[in-house]
Parts: C-alpha cells; sequence; structure tokens
C-alpha cells in the first residue's frame, strides 16, 4: 500500500468485516490503529482513503475511534456499520455509482442496561412467606432469587421442530452459550428456559447456577444421556458442542433414545466417513441433524441453537426477539447474521435462520428445511443462500420445478469472485470448491434465476429484492405486518461491562511488589524482562519482591554498605538467601515418594530402580496419577486394547482426566 511510487489518483485501503458473533469490535481495531499511525507519513504522501465496515459488539466505538483517527492523522477515513451492506463500501471506495435502493427501516438501537420489562405471571413469580413449603418439598427462603418453573410438553408437526416450548439438552459443559440461550428465552417473553440440563460425562452431578433476567435459576448436570432422558421426558432436542474427537460416538449414544428429535452437531473438523454414518443413522430414526461444523440456528420468539446470533445487541438490533415471515437456510454461520440484520432492515424478520454447516456432508441440506418451511403456514417468504461447490442447490431447483416449492424464494450463490483466479479455490468451508462447471457460483445463480427463483444481479443487490419481494407480499395480503413492540432490556453481563468501561470497581486488593496490569510483569518497578536480562539471580528477586529493592553491586556494597543511597541487599546477603532456598527446596523425607527413594538407594539399588521406586508411589493423593495410570495402562495392554479403545473406555469410565493429566 505505501510501497512504489505514489498513484496518481491515490490509493484506497478497504477494512471490511461482517457482523462479529462476540468479538469486541473496538478491541479488534487497536491493533489496526497502532499500525495505521506508526505509517502515517507513508499513507499522506501515497493519498490513501479509507473505507471500514464492520458490525458487532461494541462496533459503535470501534468505528469512533477509527473516524476520530482518521481526523487526526489527515487520512481520510470513511465509517460504516451493519446498517451498510457488508460489500457495499467496495463500490463507495472505487467511486463506482450505483442506482439507488429503497432505504430500509432503521435497526434497533442495542440494548442498554436498565430495570427488565415486566414478564408474565409464570415468570414473575408471586411472593411467598419465608418458611413455606413449596410443592417440590423445598422451602422458600428470605430474599429467594431462586426461579423455579413448572413443565409442560406440547406436540409439534413434523415441519416445526422448534417453537416456544421447545427443551433441550446441552452436551458439554458450555456456561457461556447456555447464558445466551437463556438470555434469548428471556428476551421472547418464554415461559420456561430451553435448557434443561447439562450432559457432561467426567464431571460428575452437580448443579450450576444461570441468569434468569436479573434473577437466577438452576440447571443439573448429568453424567449420562440415559440418566438425563429419563429425568426430563420433554425434552426432545440436543446441542452437541463435544469435539471432533468424541462427537461421533456421544451422537450415537444420543440416537439410541426415539425421545430425541433434533440434534445440533457444532464440532469442525468430523471426519467425514463418521459424519455419513451419522447422517444415515439419523435418517433411519426419523432425527433431524443441523451440522458439523456450524453455529445452529434461531427460530426468533421462539428458541437458540447454542452461540446462533451472537451476543444480545446483535439479537436486540436484528429484532430475533419476535417472530418474522422469512425463512432462510446458509451454509455459514457468519453469513447467518448479515442476513438477520438485513431482514430486519428490509423485511418484518426472520421466522427462522439455519446454517447447515460448511462440510460436505452435512447431516441435513437446504432441501430438507425449505420443504419445512414451505409447510409451513407462518413462514411466508424463502430465502437461499448457497455457495460455490456441492449440488444441492439443483436439488431446490428441482423442487421448485416439479411445484414442491411454491413460496416466493430469493436466492443467492456466493462465490461469483471463483472466475477470477487462474486455478481453482479451495474457500473457508471444506466443501466450497467447484469439481465441475456446474458446482460454480455463476452456474447456480443462472440456473436459480432460470427456475423462477427471485435471484440479484449482484450480492449488493440482496437487499433490494428482498425488499422488493417482501413488499409485493404485504401488497397482496400475503403477510400482514404486526405493530413493532418495544424490545426487551436484558441486564448486561458484570465483566463485559467493565470490557467496554461502563462501569469501575475498586481494587480488592493493592499489592506495592507486583504488578501484572499491563503488557509485561512488574517486580517492585523492574520489568520482567529486564530481570532475566540482568541476570540477578535468585536472590535478586527476593530482594525485589521481600524487601523492594535492587541488588547492589560488590564495589557499591563494600563501599557504601551503610549509605542511604545503596537501594539494595549486598550480594552476600543474596547468596544467603539463595543457599536457604536450596537447602528447604525439597519437601523432605517425610514424602512417600522421596523416602522409598532414599530407602532403596540406601538399600544399595541403582540409580533408575530407586527412582522408579519413588515416582510410582506418587498416587492421587500426593498430587499425582502415575501409579493409577501404571495400572491403567498395564491393563489396557494385557487386553489388547488399541490407543482409540483405551481412550474411549476411560472416557466411558470417567477416567479421562487421569489420562489427561499423565499425557500433560
Amino acid at each position: 500500500m505505501t510501497r512504489g511510487t505514489p498513484h496518481p489518483e491515490g490509493k484506497v485501503l478497504i477494512i471490511g468485516g461482517g457482523i462479529a458473533n462476540f468479538t469486541n469490535v473496538a478491541a479488534t481495531f487497536k491493533g489496526i490503529i497502532r499500525a495505521l499511525k506508526e505509517y502515517k507519513s507513508p499513507l499522506i504522501n501515497h493519498s490513501v482513503r479509507i473505507f471500514v465496515r464492520r458490525g458487532g459488539p461494541n462496533y459503535q466505538e470501534g468505528l469512533k475511534a477509527m473516524r476520530l483517527l482518521g481526523e487526526s492523522l489527515g487520512v481520510p477515513i470513511k465509517v460504516y456499520g451493519p446498517e451498510t451492506h457488508i460489500t457495499d463500501i467496495v463500490p463507495l471506495a472505487l467511486g463506482i455509482t450505483k442506482p439507488k435502493r429503497t432505504p430500509g427501516t432503521k435497526s434497533v438501537a442495542p440494548s442498554t442496561p436498565s430495570t427488565p420489562p415486566t414478564m408474565n405471571a409464570s415468570i414473575q413469580e408471586p411472593e411467598q412467606a419465608v418458611g413455606v413449603l413449596g410443592p417440590q418439598g423445598a422451602r422458600v427462603q428470605p430474599n429467594d432469587q431462586i426461579v423455579h418453573f413448572d413443565v409442560h410438553s406440547s406436540a409439534r408437526p413434523a415441519y416445526r421442530p422448534f417453537d416456544a416450548n421447545t427443551r433441550s439438552f446441552v452436551y458439554g459443559l458450555q456456561p457461556r452459550a447456555i447464558q445466551g440461550m437463556l438470555d434469548f428465552d428471556y428476551s421472547c417473553g418464554r415461559e420456561t428456559p430451553s435448557v434443561a440440563a447439562m450432559i457432561y460425562p467426567f464431571g460428575g452431578h452437580h448443579i450450576q447456577k444461570f441468569y434468569w433476567g436479573t434473577k437466577e435459576t438452576l440447571l443439573p448436570v448429568y453424567t449420562s444421556v440415559e440418566e438425563a432422558v429419563k429425568k426430563h421426558p420433554e425434552v426432545d432436542g440436543i446441542v452437541n458442542f463435544a469435539s471432533s474427537r468424541s462427537v461421533y460416538s456421544s451422537t450415537l449414544d444420543v440416537l439410541r433414545f426415539p425421545q430425541i428429535k433434533s440434534l445440533a452437531l457444532i464440532a469442525e473438523g468430523v471426519p467425514e466417513r463418521h459424519a455419513r454414518e451419522i447422517l444415515h443413522l439419523a435418517k433411519e430414526k426419523g432425527v433431524l441433524i443441523i451440522g458439523p461444523a456450524t453455529v445452529g440456528g434461531i427460530k426468533p420468539g421462539c428458541f437458540r441453537i447454542g452461540n446462533s446470533g451472537g451476543m444480545m445487541d446483535n439479537i436486540i438490533s436484528s429484532k430475533l426477539y419476535r417472530p418474522g415471515s422469512v425463512g432462510y437456510v446458509s451454509k455459514s454461520g457468519g453469513m447467518s447474521n448479515e442476513l438477520n440484520n438485513i431482514l430486519s432492515l428490509v423485511t418484518n424478520g426472520t421466522y427462522e435462520g439455519i446454517a447447515i454447516g460448511g462440510d460436505r456432508y452435512p447431516g441435513s441440506t437446504f432441501i430438507d428445511h425449505l420443504l419445512r418451511y414451505e409447510a409451513d403456514p407462518d413462514c411466508k417468504m424463502l430465502v437461499l443462500l448457497g455457495e460455490v461447490g456441492g449440488i444441492e442447490e439443483y436439488r431446490v431447483i428441482e423442487a421448485v420445478k416439479t411445484g414442491k416449492i411454491k413460496k416466493p424464494i430469493v436466492a443467492w450463490a456466493i462465490g461469483t469472485c471463483a472466475k477470477m483466479f487462474a486455478t481453482e479455490v479451495q474457500f473457508g468451508h471444506a466443501g466450497s470448491m467447484a469439481n465441475s462447471d456446474m458446482e460454480t457460483a455463476d452456474a447456480k445463480n443462472a440456473a436459480m434465476k432460470a427456475a423462477g427463483f427471485v435471484v440479484p444481479d449482484t450480492f449488493e443487490d440482496l437487499p433490494t429484492v428482498l425488499k422488493e419481494t417482501y413488499d409485493s407480499l404485504v401488497a397482496d395480503g400475503t403477510v400482514v405486518p404486526k405493530p413493532e413492540r418495544d424490545p426487551p432490556v436484558i441486564p448486561m453481563d458484570y465483566k463485559w461491562a467493565q470490557e467496554l468501561g461502563l462501569i469501575r470497581k475498586p481494587a480488592a486488593f493493592i499489592s506495592t511488589i507486583s504488578d501484572e496490569r499491563g503488557q509485561e510483569l512488574m517486580y517492585a518497578g523492574m520489568r520482567i524482562s529486564d530481570v532475566f536480562k540482568d541476570d540477578i539471580g535468585l536472590g535478586g528477586v527476593v530482594s525485589l519482591l521481600w524487601f523492594k529493592r535492587r541488588r547492589s553491586s560488590s564495589r557499591a556494597s563494600l563501599l557504601c554498605t551503610d549509605s542511604p543511597a545503596n537501594s539494595g541487599l549486598p550480594p552476600w546477603a543474596t547468596k544467603f538467601i539463595e543457599m536457604v532456598l536450596m537447602l528447604t527446596a525439597d519437601h523432605g523425607p517425610a514424602v512417600s515418594g522421596a523416602m522409598n527413594t532414599i530407602v532403596a538407594s540406601r538399600a544399595g539399588k541403582d540409580l533408575i530402580s530407586s527412582l522408579a521406586s519413588g515416582l510410582l508411589t506418587i498416587g492421587s493423593r500426593f498430587g499425582g496419577a502415575l501409579d493409577e495410570a501404571a495400572s491403567m495402562f498395564s491393563n489396557a495392554h494385557d487386553t489388547g486394547l488399541t490407543p482409540r479403545e483405551f481412550v474411549d473406555e476411560s472416557r466411558k469410565a470417567n477416567k479421562l482426566s487421569t489420562y489427561q493429566c499423565v499425557l500433560g
């Protein structure tokens, strides 16, 4: 950008990004701001103009910082938020004039902390006298902040796997995702949380607390799917956060229970053979699979899968707290945020959105979900966001041609830029690579347009055709817009509020000898890097931490031992401290491991035998697990288990933590 001879027309730097899920956008700009400041003169000399587009948590502060940077540097910086289409800054930066689009509605302002709205009576339970016994035998405590719920199961049609009564399990310890799901439930006005319990095979039975608005609720943690299913017969869905190594075995375990009707697999990197086996078994059992390699999906006003939709700022601004009329399906979870945002601006919002995942063998495909939307009378309009690679879009084309899909469908295949490369390009997803002309984005867009889909000329025109299609449905009475209700207000988490600089808290304690707040640890005002560079030794470190003094040189200590100017301990003192620490570093012969080593060596055993005698004594009660691990490895070897079988058996026996400890 700043190399070579300056161009007479100047240069353009485009800093573009989608709507982030959890990233503090303002924090991501800090490195860019430092770099731009460092290159101030070259940027000015080359007449560089900068265009920025970003959305997500705290994006307002990030864009403000970039705009102010431009004013201080003297470099033109234009900033745009999620109200601007993700790729609109490209023609803006290049000076390409495009026809003026019909303006959409303004996005709802982000939520700010305040008193939450009054919810329905089932959530705001009436006050009971202290000491009264509840129906489950629990006694009412003073200032009780724990909310309890009455759970009722309800039947749903097959085309509607999620509604306002959907209850699910979360497989794995994912407190952040669960809290996000509960915050979404609260904002939608649900009567019960969508998460009934967690399943975590390695932690034992326990209870975890989560916020429900300003109060709290309790969720149990089970060690097996079987136990969780027995305790919660109303649950019919699972969000599986298991890693790519264990998602296969955990999913097969889940599919044993007919009660489970939907399953979301979040993990990336699942072997294709495992994915195909899961897909085959799920079809036999009639289970809807979303993923793998997906963020999940969202049903506004009803149910949220894991982290779909991002933080509550995104949920509120995209109006996902109440249902709209447009159902969409895409491969990309990141583009789901963009679609939610666009639909909130140019239509009455999202009815349901699913990201099927970018792998070659997803558990469910475009046609699976679009046929559900077609059968659902509350979904009035369909959106398909495909991409280069694969042939799933052609199955949708065939459904439109044969009349299986009759509702208006707006579609676009991402990846039209692939033709600009000399060789085939592998984009971000495993399946986003064209292996034939039929799989290119241009071929798909042309085929969909010929079949009667509403296909824009470019991706930048997608909001325009969405609005035109939606307006036509409103005009003929298919869609009847409802009055917009005020968005709910969700209390902000303390940690996030502190990161945004909205609140402050006095320090719990003050240390005058060490400081770890900055980029580098400080010992009594001395950088840790200088501690090693100056080689002050262990005694010097103790001098800094105990006496807040730097060790003096030998000459200064001899000549000025009693001088007030002498700022540190003399070398003989630091040497004495080091000698004491060396002599007392060992725990002593009272520790069984050390005792056995000493006894074995005194008995005339060789070094290896003596060391092994001590090491094999280290058990779980002594901070290690060598003896137990040795027993496990020996049993596995004797029974002929492979390493993979050994890991699986250990996991089933809830002993994986011991194995990991040994490997660590």
